[in-house]
């Protein structure tokens, strides 16, 4: 065995490590800010305090508890913009939700931080909201078609 073998097997290792944590780094496809200034220019920022019943929709909608007290959006001309972190599989996963007159006008993966399912940022998985609305029971009027690993 050459001198260089030893270090050859820790150079390889090393690389090998590292790409573990390149494949679970954060692909931004669009900063928050900017999908504010593309869809609602010059919005104005809000707080939505949440009630119980609103806290109780909104856990009902994700499926797990919601930690937060307050919603933050941003109003212009009738429309909301929501920029929200979902747990994908095991990390957050930012997007920017544009609604108006209660139904979804646009969806959009802003920030991808999971190492599978990257595939929720394309136009073909997104285009499922478009237009989705709260039925009666306030659940999503639709079904969703979810990527496996995302």
């Amino acid at each position: 065995m050459s001198s260089k073998s030893p270090r050859t097997a820790i150079v390889i290792w090393l690389a090998l490590v590292a790409s573990q944590f390149a494949f679970a780094a954060e692909t931004i496809h669009q900063q928050p800010t900017d999908f504010l200034d593309e869809y609602l220019p010059g919005c104005a920022q809000k707080a939505l305090w949440l009630k119980a019943d609103q806290k109780s929709d909104i856990e009902r909608l994700v499926e797990h508890p919601f930690p937060g007290v307050r919603a933050r959006y941003c109003l212009k001309d009738g429309k909301t913009a929501w920029i929200l972190d979902e747990i994908g599989k095991t990390e957050p996963i930012t997007s920017g939700i544009i609604v108006e007159h209660g139904k979804v006008e646009r969806v959009r993966v802003l920030v991808f931080r999971e190492s599978r399912g990257g595939e929720v940022h394309r136009s073909a998985f997104t285009r499922q909201y478009e237009n989705a609305a709260l039925d009666d029971e306030r659940r999503l009027d639709r079904r969703i078609d979810g990527i496996t690993g995302a």
